[in-house]
């Protein structure tokens, strides 16, 4: 397919769902910047990490639920093409409210189709996943030709989920129009690999924060285990591309023939597979985090996710509470990082003429950047074993030293005494441990005032809590704050 970069892109509406999300809105802005008419911005949200720029720019903030047909029609009415993102369950405590998932991925995907049906919007992108093929078995440059996976095998509700909705879309190609116009709704679905870039909000902040606490005691299955990602730029430019592939009145086209991407789905990628936790190492190791070198098997990590599965359902109905983290892992994560999968994307090469244009190298050097900036501006600190060290170890010595004998009281006056002989000792040890902690802390707070007063209370308390421990960090951050810059 040829066609000029703005080709059916200028001049028209579009409509985004999901688009003060990371993609949707990286998405609006270049439509924007190659012409568009108009852009909205069809999301649940008010606000987001995007939505400031996206207005500034002239985006159409169209608040709204997909599982609500007033709003999807409130939304898409007037419209030329619709990208079609929004989704819920990809991964964490989201994975497990079935009926959410299935009432946004499902439901939603129905109101919009419904929708596009009813106001003669010719065009419709879906974005879809790799998980409609994939369910846990090993998939090596695999292509379109697949099989969809069982729907009665996927092991979370967001693959399965997923897979009907793309279906759906696939089998409403063609329809005609209610208003029997003499037109038609064209429809294709893109199934992106797993997205990274700068502000990416799904897969790496919860890497980090984990890697952070010092909380990825193990990487899961064999090295040579590969999967495929993509750079957002890269997912972007795919999407125009595919929408451009609905276009049914290109200059010598035979008229009686569909557009060529009409009702096909296709496989996108950056083109390099590789291994998760390989391709996550240059981050990590910028951000002065450290990867495990000891290995779980895959059925190991499926049981442990088969745990987590299993504790977090009977907690379901506090899962949106802020004070409940997330699961360490599930059991389709187990899948999607132990189990090698990855998909050629020659077919929208060859029919969207689709080729990677950022490179694996250059899109993770940019994501480097933004998470060494992002690091800078935030409060740093130690794992997650020296909080339990030194919370516990100073209320154990405050227990121990002032509090009578009740509940567990004794046996910590007896760990106490074990190690320091005599309470004299004991009430002096935790008298001169919690001096040296607030005049850390003191110092910490006027430390930072100088080098990172955004965070300076923060640093304070932390360094209350954790003495030293904390400290490290700030002076280091001072030492490289003093550090002359080439």
């Amino acid at each position: 397919m040829h066609l000029s970069e703005n080709e059916g892109i200028e001049g028209n509406t579009f409509v985004v769902t999901g688009g003060l999300g990371f993609v949707g809105s990286a998405l609006c802005l270049e439509l924007l910047r190659r012409g568009a008419h108009q852009v909205r911005a069809f999301d649940l949200r008010t606000t987001s990490p995007w939505s400031a720029n996206l207005r500034q720019h002239g985006v159409h903030c169209v608040q709204g639920d997909v599982t609500h047909k007033k709003d999807v029609e409130k939304a898409l009415r007037g419209a030329d093409c619709v990208f079609h993102l929004a989704s819920y369950g990809m991964s964490g405590k989201e994975m497990l409210q079935f009926g959410r998932v299935d009432e946004v991925n499902i439901n939603g995907t129905c109101h919009i189709l419904d929708a596009c049906l009813e106001f003669g919007i010719q065009r419709l992108v879906y974005v879809s996943t790799y998980n409609v093929v994939f369910g846990g078995e090993e998939i090596v440059n695999g292509n379109e030709a697949l099989r969809y996976f069982p729907i009665d095998n996927h092991v979370d509700p967001y693959g399965r989920s997923k897979s009907i909705a793309e279906q759906l879309v696939l089998k409403y190609n063609a329809r005609p129009f209610r208003k029997k116009s003499g037109k038609c709704l064209y429809t294709c679905a893109v199934r992106p690999a797993a997205i990274y870039g700068p502000g990416e909000e799904r897969h790496l902040p919860r890497i980090v924060s984990l890697a952070k606490l010092g909380l990825v005691p193990f990487k899961i299955g064999e090295a040579n285990v590969k999967t495929d990602w993509i750079y957002i730029d890269n997912l972007v430019l795919a999407l125009v591309m595919a929408s451009m592939g609905l276009l049914d009145d290109i200059p010598g086209r035979d008229k009686e023939r569909h557009p060529i991407a009409a009702g096909q789905p296709y496989f996108v990628s950056d083109g390099s597979p590789v291994n998760t936790f390989e391709f996550i190492r240059p981050l990590l190791r910028s951000l002065d985090y450290d990867l495990p070198k000891a290995s779980l098997s895959v059925p190991r990590a499926l049981s442990l996710g088969k745990v987590f599965w299993a504790v977090y359902t009977i907690l379901y109905p506090w899962l949106n509470r802020w004070w409940l983290p997330q699961p360490f892992i599930l059991p389709a994560e187990v899948y999607k990082v132990g189990v090698t999968h990855y998909f050629s994307f020659l077919k929208a090469k060859e029919e969207l003429g689709y080729v990677p244009m950022v490179t694996p190298r250059e899109g993770m050097a940019a994501t480097i950047s933004y998470w060494q900036e992002r690091k800078r501006k935030t409060l740093d600190g130690p794992t997650i074993y020296a909080w339990l060290f030194c919370v516990l170890g100073m209320a154990t010595l405050f227990c121990a030293a002032y509090l009578p004998d009740i509940g567990p009281v004794p046996l910590f006056r007896a760990i106490s005494l074990f190690f320091l002989r005599s309470m004299r000792v004991v009430r002096t040890t935790f008298l001169l441990a919690a001096a040296a902690h607030i005049g850390e802390a003191v110092y910490a707070w006027k430390l930072a005032k100088r080098v990172d007063p955004a965070n300076s209370r923060g640093w304070f308390w932390q360094t209350l809590a954790l003495g030293f421990f904390s400290l490290r960090f700030l002076l280091k951050r001072a030492r490289k704050a003093r550090a002359p810059r080439h």
